[in-house]
C-alpha cells in the first residue's frame, strides 16, 4: 500500500483562468494528490494556459498531453518581468519537482555563470556551470549559453582582454598565441600594458556585463545602420546577430536558487519587500518580520496531525517548524484541530517565560504586553532544558477561512493574547480573512505579499503532509502483524522491540524468531508464513 497525500476536488480552472494576467511567467500544473505534473513558461500566461482547456486541445493532441490535461485538478502561475527569468525560474522548477511530464531540465546541469578572479595577476572572463566562495566575481546565470559565448568572445574583442588558460601566461605562451597578432588581447603577459591599465579594462568590462553601460549597444546599432546604408549586408547581418545576442546575455533577470525547503529568490531584499508590501495590505501597524502559519492534515480519522512552520524576514525558519499529533479531537473537525494546536504552541511559549524569566512577569500585566516588552531580550533567556526562549510571531496566519480563523481567535483570547496579530488565508481564492471583518481581502496574483503568504501556507501543508506520511508509513508497517495468526499485542510489541521494525523482522530466519521470548516455533512458522504471503 502506498502513501498518498489526501485526493483534492478539481478546482474551477476556467474560473481561476480569468484571474491569470497577460504577463509573462511559469505556471504549474498539479494533479488531484497536489503533485506538480509538469511546469511550463509563457510570454504571456493567460493565452498558454488557456489553450490547456479548450474542447480541440482534448481531442487533437497526442497521447501524452491529452494524459496531461486529464490529470489537472488545479495550477499556479509566478509571473516574472520578461522571457529570460522565466526561462531561469521554468528550470529551477522542473529541478526541484521533477515533473512526470517534462523532459527538459530534469538532469543536474545548471545555467551558465561567468567568473572573473579580480585577484589573479591578469584576470580573464572564465564559464562556469557553479557559483562558489572562491574569491570570484559572478554574473548571471544566463538562459541563452550560445548568446553568452558570442557576448564573451565579443567583449574579449573590444576591451582587448585576454581568453588563454594559463594563470599567468609569459613568453613561452605568448609564441602559440595568435590575438595579438589579429589585435583581439592586448597582450599584458609581454608587457605590452601593464596592471593598472588592464585591470582598468577588466572593471570596464564587468560594468558592461551588469548591463550599467549601455553606450556600446548605441554604438553597435549605428554601426549596422551605416553598413545597412552602404549595401554591406553581410556586414550588417553579422552586427545585428551581435546585438541580438548581447541583448539577450544583458536582458535584466533577477536569481532563482532552489532550497532544501523549496525554491525561493534568492534575494534577501526582495523577500523584506514582500513583508513590507505584506505590512500595507494588510495594515499592520508594524512589518510581520516573524510569522508563524497553521496547516491541519486530517486525511484520515487515525491520524489527524498539525504543522506549524515559521519565517524570518520573509524567508524560512527551518529549526523552529513544528509538528503535532492531534489529541483532544474526534474525527475531522479542521476547526476544533486548529483550536488545539493554537492553544498548544502559545500556551508553551507563554509557561516557558513564566519558568524561565519569573522575575520579568508581572501577573497583573497583560500577558501579549509582557511578550513585547521582554521583546529581543528573551533570546538571551533559556528555559529548563538549556534552549532559548521563543518569541511571539508579529503575526499568525492560519490555512484556512473563516471557521479556522475564528476558532484561533478565540484560542488566542482565552490566553490573553487577543491583541496578536491574525489572518485567515482560504485556498480557493486566496482570499484573506480577517478577525471582526466580514469581507476579505483579494490581492492580484502578481503582488509580492500574496506570494509570500502563499509561499508560507505552501511549506506549512508540505510539513504537515510529511508527518502525516511517516505517521500513515508506520502505522501500515506495524498494524500488518494485527491479524497475523498468533501474534497477540504483547508479542507484536516485543517483536516490533527486537527486530525495531516489520521490514527487519521479514529478513529474520525462522530461528531467530523463534529465539524471541514469548514466541514458540510454531508462532514463528506463521509469522514467516504470513509476512511472506502479505508482501505489499
Amino acid at each position: 500500500m502506498a502513501d498518498t497525500p489526501a485526493p483534492r476536488e478539481k478546482a474551477d480552472l476556467k474560473g481561476k483562468l480569468r484571474e491569470v494576467p497577460h504577463k509573462p511567467g511559469v505556471y504549474l500544473m498539479r494533479d488531484r494528490l497536489n503533485r506538480v505534473i509538469y511546469v511550463g513558461k509563457a510570454r504571456d500566461l493567460r493565452k498558454r494556459l488557456s489553450n490547456y482547456f479548450t474542447p480541440s486541445r482534448q481531442t487533437l493532441s497526442d497521447l501524452k498531453t491529452r494524459a496531461l490535461i486529464k490529470s489537472i485538478y488545479d495550477f499556479d502561475v509566478h509571473v516574472v518581468r520578461n522571457e529570460t527569468e522565466s526561462l531561469l525560474l521554468e528550470g529551477k522548477l522542473i529541478k526541484e519537482f521533477r515533473p512526470k511530464y517534462n523532459v527538459s531540465f530534469r538532469d543536474d546541469k545548471r545555467f551558465l555563470l561567468l567568473k572573473v578572479h579580480l585577484e589573479d595577476a591578469w584576470p580573464r572572463l572564465q564559464l562556469s556551470r557553479m557559483r562558489k566562495e572562491d574569491g570570484a566575481r559572478y554574473f548571471g546565470p544566463f538562459a541563452h549559453s550560445g548568446a553568452l559565448r558570442t557576448t564573451v568572445a565579443w567583449v574579449n574583442r573590444r576591451f582587448g582582454l585576454r581568453s588563454c588558460r594559463p594563470l599567468e601566461p609569459g613568453e613561452e605562451d605568448y609564441k602559440h598565441c595568435n590575438d595579438d597578432v589579429i589585435r583581439n588581447c592586448t597582450a599584458p603577459c609581454m608587457g605590452k600594458i601593464d596592471r593598472d591599465e588592464y585591470l582598468k579594462r577588466v572593471e570596464e568590462a564587468c560594468v558592461f556585463l551588469e548591463g550599467k553601460s549601455r553606450d556600446l549597444l548605441v554604438e553597435l546599432e549605428e554601426q549596422m545602420t551605416k553598413a545597412a546604408g552602404k549595401l554591406q549586408f553581410e556586414r550588417a547581418a553579422e552586427l545585428r546577430d551581435v546585438l541580438d545576442h548581447l541583448r539577450k546575455t544583458l536582458s535584466p533577470a533577477r536569481r532563482f536558487t532552489r532550497t532544501k525547503r523549496g525554491l525561493t529568490e534568492n534575494n534577501e531584499k526582495a523577500a523584506l519587500q514582500d513583508v513590507e508590501e505584506l505590512k500595507e495590505v494588510i495594515h499592520l501597524e508594524t512589518a510581520p518580520m516573524v510569522m508563524e502559519c497553521f496547516d491541519i492534515s486530517n486525511i484520515s480519522d487515525a491520524h489527524v496531525v498539525a504543522s506549524m512552520v515559521r519565517f524570518t524576514n520573509g524567508l524560512p525558519d527551518n529549526k523552529n517548524y513544528r509538528r503535532y499529533r492531534i489529541k483532544t479531537v474526534k474525527g475531522q473537525d479542521d476547526f476544533a484541530s486548529m483550536a488545539e494546536v493554537v492553544r498548544r504552541r502559545y500556551s508553551r511559549i507563554l509557561s516557558q517565560v513564566d519558568d524561565a524569566a519569573p522575575d520579568a512577569v508581572d501577573s497583573q500585566e497583560d500577558p501579549l504586553e509582557v511578550m513585547r516588552r521582554l521583546g529581543d531580550e528573551l533570546e538571551q533567556r533559556v528555559d529548563c532544558r538549556g534552549k532559548p526562549l521563543v518569541r511571539l510571531p508579529d503575526l499568525v496566519i492560519v490555512d484556512g477561512g473563516k471557521g479556522q480563523l475564528s476558532s484561533a481567535c478565540k484560542e488566542l483570547q482565552r490566553l490573553g493574547l487577543g491583541g496578536l496579530a491574525i489572518i485567515g488565508l482560504a485556498k480557493e481564492h486566496e482570499e484573506i480573512y480577517r478577525p471582526g471583518i466580514s469581507e476579505p481581502i483579494i490581492l492580484p496574483h502578481e503582488m509580492g505579499a500574496l506570494r509570500l503568504l502563499q509561499r508560507i501556507r505552501d511549506e506549512a501543508h508540505r510539513f504537515a503532509n510529511g508527518y502525516h506520511q511517516l505517521l500513515m508509513k508506520r502505522r501500515i508497517h506495524e498494524s500488518i502483524l494485527d491479524d497475523c495468526p498468533g501474534v497477540s499485542e504483547r508479542r507484536k510489541a516485543t517483536l516490533l522491540k527486537t527486530f525495531g521494525s516489520v521490514s527487519r523482522l521479514r529478513t529474520a530466519t525462522l530461528e531467530e524468531i523463534a529465539a524471541v521470548p514469548g514466541v514458540s516455533e510454531k508462532v514463528a512458522q506463521g509469522i514467516v508464513d504470513y509476512l511472506a504471503s502479505h508482501q505489499s
